[in-house]
């Protein structure tokens, strides 16, 4: 479980990123959970963006996306989720205590 600050830190670090991934029509499925995974073991922070024709909604969607892939879920902001899980090879983010 993260704390604020920790949160605060990583929206900070989150600011500059693209979203790499998007959930439209198809919704959340096994096998984009299963890149999420692998994206996240690499890069410890990404965002996600939920295309306006994804048919769940945007909290349900960023749920879904948090437990499926074992991550935090940093923040839900528009469209656009953002989700950091530590890695355990590629250490790059030294969150603050």
């Amino acid at each position: 479980m993260l704390s604020g600050k920790q949160k605060r830190f990583l929206r900070a670090q989150a600011h500059h990123l693209t979203p790499i991934f998007q959930v439209g029509k198809g919704g959340v499925t096994e096998e984009m959970l299963r890149q999420l995974e692998h994206a996240l073991e690499a890069r410890e922070l990404i965002k996600v963006r939920i295309l306006d024709n994804c048919e769940e909604g945007k909290h349900v969607v960023a749920e879904m996306l948090a437990e499926g892939t074992n991550a935090e879920l940093v923040q839900l902001i528009g469209l656009t989720v953002v989700l950091y899980k530590e890695s355990k090879k590629h250490k790059k983010i030294e969150l603050p205590k």
